[in-house]
């Protein structure tokens, strides 16, 4: 039997309470992707062109720093990582997390929450991110998801 983690990072807490449900659903242990320097209600708009999200995100190279590190990532066989979807892919925090461990021989599982778009070009732009990894494709999840939709979901992925 393989070990699995859910790694997440959310801003508004959806995301956590997916990723809270799903380390409960498939019995995972969970690691919460901190940004080490927090964002602010303003940092978040999107609407600002100048806002710290939108500079993030128009710039291929942006890698926040993340607080922490995440114990004993080598244990894991099966890594799902969580985020909001920002401009139709994962925030750059994920490739800040995806490049700071070796997930060589590991399945790396993408799952989000939005408001309304898909996973958009997701996978291509983490996959340069998680070399040597099995990157499965990811899916959109709505706010209340239950735990036995997840398990069901996570058991059908066959990681």
């Amino acid at each position: 039997m393989s070990k699995k983690l859910v790694a997440y990072f959310s801003t508004g807490g959806v995301t956590a309470n997916v990723a809270q449900a799903l380390a409960a659903a498939i019995g995972a242990d969970l690691y919460q992707i901190v940004p080490e320097v927090p964002y602010t209600r303003a940092d978040l708009d999107w609407t600002d062109k100048n806002s710290r999200s939108t500079r993030e995100m128009e710039d291929p190279a942006s890698r926040p720093a993340i607080a922490g590190s995440c114990e004993d990532l080598e244990e894991y066989d099966t890594i799902f990582v969580g985020f909001p979807i920002w401009w139709y892919v994962a925030p750059t925090i994920i490739n800040t997390f995806l490049e700071s461990y070796d997930f060589s021989g590991k399945t790396v599982v993408p799952f989000a929450t939005s408001g309304g778009s898909g996973m958009g070009e997701t996978n291509q732009k983490l996959r340069l991110s998680c070399p040597g990894a099995r990157l499965l494709e990811g899916r959109v999840f709505p706010r209340g998801i239950s735990r036995a939709e997840l398990a069901a979901w996570a058991r059908d992925l066959d990681p």
